[in-house]
């Protein structure tokens, strides 16, 4: 049942000084604890309506850095590695001892880049519609993908493209109300946060620091069954590379907890709550 009373606390931005920089968040409910990680043009923002369907939780959904008004890395060409420690810092600063990471898209880099350098920490992950990133690529592939999103803001401003690219996030016949969700959500990214994002998308890897042999922590797969961004092709073979159960979110693109949030936290919470309980 979707709550009021979380979708207004979620409504307004937290921030906090790290030794690392400025970090941005939001969260709701009270209980164990869910962390969030939007993905590459998107931000805390956009979990509003997922948030209101995961009831018995604290959850949490940071800014990346370099979004919102969390500071950017201090370098041009962070890994998945750079975010995760900036992550760490975070929750240590929150005393979150113990979670649930669901890293989305971009996201499910930095979950999985978390989850090798801090797994005592985590109760699971959820790598949803993940990008796997491209560090495999030839250098002329790696330099169109870091240089496919970040210049065109640049050129063509925010309304224009977020006018172009948000429908693409969502399914054919998407709510108007979510593509206006999407829309916003891009008119607020920074340009340099956004270019630190792409070169870690176009220069690591998620199975750089997560595989089958080594995943010692929890971890399930799920993908909208309309993704034509992470399709469903990929993300279910990714599953079997890691022998990860996988979840289809029927009748949702790639910002599958937009789409369908009932089915994606229905999802989340199924794998989570068992994983949470106190024993």
């Amino acid at each position: 049942m979707t709550s009021p009373t979380m979708i207004s606390q979620y409504a307004i931005p937290s921030s906090l000084a790290l030794a690392e920089g400025r970090q941005s968040w939001r969260e709701s409910g009270e209980g164990p604890a869910i962390v969030l990680l939007h993905g590459i043009s998107s931000g805390a923002a956009s979990w509003a309506p997922l948030t209101a369907h995961l009831n018995g939780y604290r959850v949490l959904a940071w800014d990346a850095p370099g979004y919102a008004d969390s500071q950017p890395l201090s370098g041009a060409h962070p890994s998945a590695g750079d975010y995760a420690r900036r992550l760490d810092a975070w929750l240590e600063s929150l005393g979150i001892e113990r979670c649930v990471l669901v890293g989305h898209s971009l996201g499910a880099m930095m979950a999985s880049a978390y989850t090798a350098l801090r797994p005592e920490r985590l109760a699971g992950v959820v790598l949803a519609d993940p990008a796997l990133g491209y560090r495999d690529a030839d250098a002329d592939k790696r330099d169109e993908v870091y240089r496919s999103r970040w210049t065109m803001l640049a050129e063509q401003g925010h309304e224009a493209y977020a006018a172009a690219r948000a429908p693409r996030l969502l399914r054919d016949d998407a709510n108007p109300d979510d593509i206006a969700r999407v829309r916003e959500g891009m008119q607020r990214l920074h340009v340099e946060g956004f270019a630190q994002a792409s070169w870690m998308l176009a220069n690591d890897a998620l199975e750089g620091y997560l595989n089958g042999s080594t995943l010692n922590v929890p971890a399930i797969v799920l993908c909208g069954d309309e993704d034509r961004i992470t399709t469903p092709q990929a993300s279910r073979a990714l599953a079997e590379r890691l022998d990860l159960p996988y979840h289809a979110i029927a009748h949702a693109g790639h910002a599958s907890y937009i789409d369908a949030p009932q089915a994606f936290a229905a999802v989340v919470d199924t794998f989570s709550r068992p994983l949470l309980e106190t024993p």
